[in-house]
């Protein structure tokens, strides 16, 4: 048990944290952002999507759709949960017998069992959304159209220099990265799949990551955000699914490895 619970905590806790001190490291102390931003601005003195309105709404408007349909879906499945804890067989036996005929007594039935599922999801999207406002408040770092770098008013700062714990630190909100932290919230899902030991729980860790990676990559082409604020964005999320996971489960239920059940999942469906 114990040897479990720490490789649960190494590779859920330890490595966004040896990736969040890489990111500190390779970025916020050199000026790579600056490096891969200038090559995207020069030479032509615009980045290649800034004004594409094709690429905003391909990449920045319409992808919304998958973090915020799974985030309304987990609305609608928690309300839904508790509907049918409170029919009793003999007092509702009509209703029962007329959910059952329109097969909505299958959905009932699944959203009351997974009721901790789709809580979990709602307040661990609320939690990520609080976290990188916070963070984006708290630090008022400019986007780098908005600095002088790129035809700005604004001067470019990093976090660490601006953050400020207690109070905002100004009107800039591009640290970390909005756009990304929408497809890294799929994360979520992982940490549901770690629950019932299901085999591709990690597959689901990376295509969450992929996801962020994506929207955040088309942001920094249209110069809405620098590299680092994606990767950033990544680890603000991960961690704060990981703690709000925690609170919900308990590592005991997440800690179990996730390649010795292969079919452990489906009891979800059930």
């Amino acid at each position: 048990m114990p040897n479990e619970r720490s490789k649960f905590y190494a590779w859920n806790l330890g490595l966004p944290i040896a990736i969040a001190l890489a990111i500190f490291v390779v970025f916020d102390l050199t000026s790579l952002d600056e490096v891969i931003s200038n090559w995207l601005y020069y030479p032509n003195h615009e980045f290649p999507f800034g004004h594409n309105r094709l690429f905003e709404n391909l990449t920045h408007r319409w992808p919304r759709i998958i973090p915020d349909l799974t985030g309304e879906a987990a609305i609608i499945g928690s309300i839904l949960s508790f509907i049918w804890p409170l029919l009793k067989p003999g007092r509702d036996d009509r209703l029962l017998t007329a959910l059952e005929r329109l097969r909505i007594a299958p959905l009932l039935r699944f959203t009351a069992r997974h009721r901790r599922d789709f809580l979990f999801i709602v307040v661990s999207f609320a939690v990520i959304t609080g976290m990188i406002h916070f963070f984006k408040s708290h630090t008022s770092i400019y986007c780098p159209v908005e600095t002088t770098l790129y035809g700005g008013t604004m001067e470019k700062k990093e976090w660490f220099e601006n953050f400020r714990l207690f109070h905002e630190a100004g009107p800039g909100r591009c640290w970390p990265g909005g756009h990304a932290s929408g497809g890294f919230t799929m994360v979520a899902l992982y940490f549901v799949a770690r629950r019932y030991q299901w085999r591709h729980a990690r597959a689901i860790l990376y295509a969450s990551m992929v996801l962020g990676a994506i929207y955040g990559t088309t942001r920094v082409l249209q110069g809405w955000h620098f590299m680092s604020h994606t990767f950033w964005a990544g680890v603000i999320v991960w961690i704060s699914a990981l703690l709000t996971a925690l609170a919900f489960y308990g590592w005991r239920q997440l800690a179990p490895s996730t390649e010795a059940t292969p079919s452990a999942f489906a009891a979800v469906a059930r």
